[in-house]
């Protein structure tokens, strides 16, 4: 009953937070459409991901409070009405405040990753947030394939149209399926929001999975966000449905996050986030060497998934471990630093491609991959002190 659920959970992450991923391959349709430049229709995932971010901060909290299918159910609703507002939008000013709207509804995904959690319970907790997280980090990269292919045949405007329907339809099976869970906090707002500053004060392993986090999300948005104009450049022009399809070749790395979520469960999960970061690092160095090729884009978007969603499964599952009743704050802390490092990162991207094009893209991942491992590899040397000291 539990992995029915698990997959239930998973499916409704994927479907919701492909919301603030659709406009990635759509960004030269956007231009093109409202008569404006790269700069200004990058604005579009910048703004929708720095919702999210602010979302999270106001909304995933209240996991601990309220009870969490009433709460899914109306961020869904409002995320329904935002989506409906992009496909009408008659100007890109409406498209980017609309595309912050959903950006700010569309975070039950990370009210059902602690859900998930919650009913594993600890033996099982890794592999409980590996199967959320594959649902949901599908949803990431199919989003952009299903969002080019519609848009190349139908129009952008009919993508959002069939999202917000979408987003009617997950409700309603949340509604059903989803079990009564019980708040663990009975404080004020004011009380919630005060006890986020306190976890992060007094427990360092969030502060540092938060800053890996970040810093690899950084760079894999830079990457997403100037993919489509990347593809553009090359002597085949591809166009939004080329760039789409690429969210196809990063399934495997989905799929490395139950992988992920078995191991936390049997070894240590700073050692799997490590060689995730590696990994990361290596995929931004085949961009550096062989972007300019279509086979080289697709082995660095093989690498750059296997290495971002591996570690950020372990990094969840630390994270989950920390104190039971706090998972929906943990979540928030986390995850914001994560999309506002994402949000920051489609700014870096979109300044960097402006005026160094893909090799200024490929330096921001670069610098940001190995910000991350200078954090792991000075945390491993105090350790390594610590002990010795003992």
């Amino acid at each position: 009953m539990k992995r029915a659920i698990y997959w239930i959970m998973a499916a409704a992450a994927g479907v919701v937070v492909a919301n603030n991923y659709y406009n990635q391959p759509l960004l030269a349709d956007f231009a093109r459409d409202f008569h404006t430049g790269v700069r200004q229709a990058g604005m579009v995932p910048v703004a929708a991901q720095a919702g999210y971010a602010l979302g999270l901060l106001l909304f995933v909290p209240l996991g601990d409070r309220l009870e969490r299918r009433a709460l899914i159910s109306t961020l869904l609703a409002v995320a329904c009405v935002a989506l409906a507002a992009i496909a009408l939008s008659p100007t890109l000013v409406w498209l980017v405040a609309a595309s912050f709207v959903t950006g700010l509804a569309s975070v039950a995904p990370q009210l059902l990753t602690p859900f998930a959690a919650e009913l594993a319970g600890a033996r099982q907790r890794g592999e409980a947030v590996g199967m959320v997280m594959f649902g949901l980090l599908s949803g990431i990269l199919v989003s952009r394939s299903i969002s080019g292919s519609i848009a190349q045949h139908f129009g952008w405007r009919t993508v959002y149209w069939l999202a917000a329907a979408a987003m009617v339809v997950t409700a309603t099976v949340l509604s059903c399926a989803l079990p009564r869970a019980e708040r663990t906090y009975t404080g004020s707002y004011r009380g919630l929001m005060r006890s986020l500053w306190t976890l992060v004060r007094e427990e360092p392993l969030i502060r540092r999975t938060s800053a890996i986090g970040a810093l690899q999300f950084a760079g894999f948005s830079a990457f997403w966000t100037t993919l489509a104009f990347q593809l553009h450049t090359l002597n085949a022009h591809y166009g939004s449905e080329v760039a789409g399809l690429f969210g196809l070749v990063g399934v495997g790395g989905a799929l490395a996050s139950m992988a992920a979520g078995r191991l936390t469960d049997s070894r240590d999960p700073r050692q799997v986030v490590a060689v995730g970061s590696a990994i990361y690092v290596a995929s931004f160095a085949v961009f550096a060497l062989a972007g300019h090729t279509i086979a080289g884009l697709i082995a660095g978007v093989v690498l750059l998934d296997l290495g971002v969603q591996s570690g950020h499964v372990s990094n969840m599952a630390l994270n989950m471990s920390i104190r039971g009743g706090a998972m929906s704050r943990i979540n928030t802390i986390y995850m914001a630093s994560r999309f506002g490092g994402g949000a920051l990162g489609s700014s870096l991207g979109i300044w960097a491609w402006s005026l160094w094009h893909w090799p200024g893209v490929c330096g921001v991942g670069l610098l940001v991959g190995c910000a991350s491992l200078i954090l792991q590899v000075g945390r491993r040397s105090k350790s390594l002190r610590e002990a010795q000291v003992d």
